[in-house]
């Protein structure tokens, strides 16, 4: 068979496997959740007695800790990383460490935490499509081509999104395709999409009014900038400075201790917020929906109090050890903030819709903590169809990016940079104790 029909082939039989693994990820994280707190979250937490709360997080984080520290692969899902890791003949996942980084994404993301799906889905597509290739035997020099159609075709499931699964993929790792090879990125992405929308409830913004476009919002949006950077600014410092400042502190005085104490504080941490504010915790998937489709009414002050907790939660998460990505609660975040933002801009006359900033805030924050622009702009225009939330968009991530970046060397965001960092530094300092 021709090398084009085999990747052709491969990209159609990686879309409707990815598709359906992601359903079965998603839909048991869901139902871990129903379990363990007696039935939708939201709901049911009130309910619940307050050490239950917290002991539910804590022995969870405590159990995907311990699988970290068995197989270290666990916390590894940066899809560069494994086309580079393939590409050098270095070791890459095993089927078992995948399975090990479901479940422990799984008990992150139905304990509580503050994280979302879309990485370990990106990873998940990404190995059964190198799994897939042994059957096809395509070339070692198509690698990167074969793990970016699974990486795409997971984050198009995850989503329900196939458009954003594409340009993820191509802005994050088959920039070289982009020319010659992106027909089976878009073929296995809309097939994973398709399989996924049977099991999967896609984000949909429900006031879209396509191709009317009002002014205000240009201008809306440029002041909408310095109110983003405000709390980019305060995520990025507790997460690069405050944060990391104290984990170089733990590393110092306690070592290998160093895991458990983070475990224990995202475990108090979470425990703590299912009990004051459960909307601060989870993946924030409910979250964006309901903003951006208006169904959610909360006071300014509030949705203040509850992006300063998601913020918190987020980053405790994150050094925790929690397996899971990033886009679902980051879109979180950036929803709070635009549906305040619009929530000001309406009481005082001003004639733009909160729901519409929402969405428009969900793509930016997502957008320029993750570096990916593209990405965010597209996901604006997949999830509303609406000009008055995507030229906005567009116009706030590149500034919003442009003044980020004066102030922070933002990276995209490696699950193994924190993993790594404190493997060095353990190096360092069992150095330096031997010296001394």
């Amino acid at each position: 068979m021709p090398i084009v029909a085999r990747i052709l082939t491969l990209s159609v039989v990686v879309g409707v496997v990815t598709g359906l693994a992601i359903s079965f990820f998603v839909l048991a994280a869901r139902w871990l959740a129903e379990m363990l707190f007696a039935g939708h979250t939201l709901h049911t937490i009130s309910s619940l007695p307050w050490w239950y709360l917290y002991l539910v997080p804590t022995l969870a984080i405590f159990v995907v800790n311990w699988l970290i520290e068995k197989d270290a692969g666990v916390r590894e899902y940066g899809v560069s990383e494994i086309a580079n890791a393939v590409a050098g003949n270095e070791k890459f996942i095993t089927l078992k460490g995948l399975l090990l980084k479901i479940v422990a994404s799984v008990l992150s993301l139905g304990s509580g935490f503050a994280v979302g799906n879309e990485g370990p889905s990106a990873a998940i597509g990404a190995m059964i499509a190198y799994k897939v290739n042994a059957l096809f035997k395509i070339p070692q020099r198509f690698v990167r081509l074969v793990l970016s159609i699974g990486a795409s075709s997971g984050i198009a499931a995850v989503f329900v999104s196939p458009i954003t699964g594409i340009v993820f993929a191509v802005e994050n790792i088959a920039y070289e395709f982009v020319q010659r090879l992106i027909g089976p990125i878009i073929l296995g992405a809309v097939i994973a999409f398709g399989v996924a929308y049977q099991f999967i409830e896609p984000i949909i913004f429900r006031y879209s009014v396509g191709r009317i476009f009002q002014s205000e919002y240009i201008f809306a949006s440029l002041l909408f900038v310095p109110v983003m950077l405000f709390f980019l600014f305060l995520y990025l410092s507790l997460k690069n400075r405050l944060l990391h400042g104290f984990n170089a502190m733990l590393l110092k005085r306690t070592g290998r201790w160093r895991n458990l104490i983070f475990a224990l504080l995202g475990g108090l941490v979470t425990g703590t917020l299912l009990n004051v504010a459960p909307f601060a915790v989870f993946s924030g998937h409910e979250v964006v929906m309901a903003l951006i489709n208006d169904k959610l009414h909360i006071s300014v002050i509030l949705i203040l109090m509850v992006v300063l907790l998601r913020i918190f939660a987020t980053t405790v998460s994150i050094y925790a050890n929690a397996v899971g990505g990033l886009f679902l609660p980051l879109m979180s975040i950036g929803a709070l903030i635009g549906y305040g933002y619009g929530e000001l801009l309406k009481l005082n006359g001003y004639g733009v819709e909160p729901y519409s900033f929402a969405a428009i805030g969900a793509a930016v924050f997502m957008g320029v903590v993750m570096r990916l622009p593209l990405t965010a702009v597209v996901l604006a225009l997949e999830i509303t169809y609406d000009y008055n939330v995507i030229v906005p968009t567009g116009i706030a991530v590149i500034l919003a990016t442009y003044f980020a970046n004066l102030n922070f060397n933002i990276r995209k965001l490696k699950a193994t940079d924190i993993k790594i960092s404190i493997e060095e530094k353990e190096c360092q300092y069992e150095k330096e104790s031997r010296e001394s």
